[in-house]
């Protein structure tokens, strides 16, 4: 079946797929058809399925950000995949392209975000105030490119618009994040946060498995790809 969709692998347990900018991985108010609905389809045809295939989704990027998704093909694999997350016992490895570099090159950030509902975003506090949730991510500058910079990103936890807050908060919007300062939008209406890498437990065989998302042919992208 040719399908537009970047299939890192796939097994009778798990779909991981390299999301792309954009896409919805679940639905939501727009009504535009999501990954998980596609993926769905892809499943019925590829193995002839009748009636309603089941796809977990166990976890999800924000519309505009790329990368590594992976998805459950069977209830047992999603209340094991849940449990991994749920204990952080999964590595979550992001790149993300900004404009001005942090200072110091490598760190920690630690803020108390607080969501609003209202326009879908999330505010960064220093400090803890009511209905606040800690979050907390590890960065490294990986490489300078001519305007811009590469940042690898460790989560410690995952909170709504995590990355993308924290980092303009210390002055370091990610490039097309007009939500949360950039000066202007990407031609594809994406932001330059991709999901770069994912660790997880197997859920049946119990092996560790890294799953590593293909960069777009952007040509800034590429140019991260000599890292």
């Amino acid at each position: 079946m040719k399908t537009e969709i970047d299939i890192i692998f796939e097994d009778n347990h798990l779909l991981v797929v390299n999301k792309m900018p954009g896409e919805l991985v679940q639905g939501d108010k727009t009504g535009d058809e999501p990954l998980a609905e596609k993926l769905k389809k892809y499943i019925k045809v590829k193995y002839n399925k009748p009636g309603e295939v089941f796809l977990g989704v166990v976890h999800r990027l924000d519309r505009p950000t790329s990368g590594v998704v992976v998805f459950a093909k069977t209830s047992k694999a999603l209340s094991r995949l849940n449990e991994q997350f749920a204990k952080k016992e999964t590595v979550k490895t992001y790149w993300a392209i900004v404009k001005n570099a942090p200072k110091p090159e490598q760190g920690t950030l630690t803020h108390f975000l607080k969501k609003t509902e209202a326009n879908n975003t999330s505010k960064a506090y220093s400090k803890e105030i009511p209905d606040s949730k800690i979050a907390i991510l590890h960065y490294t500058v990986i490489k300078k490119l001519s305007h811009y910079f590469l940042l690898e990103i460790n989560l410690e936890t995952g909170r709504h618009h995590q990355i993308r807050v924290q980092l303009a908060s210390i002055g370091c919007p990610i490039k097309g994040d007009l939500k949360y300062g950039a000066a202007r939008s990407n031609l594809d209406g994406s932001i330059s946060l991709h999901a770069r890498k994912l660790q997880i437990t197997h859920p049946v065989l119990k092996t560790k498995m890294t799953f590593v998302a293909p960069l777009s042919y952007d040509p800034i992208w590429q140019a991260c790809q000599e890292v």
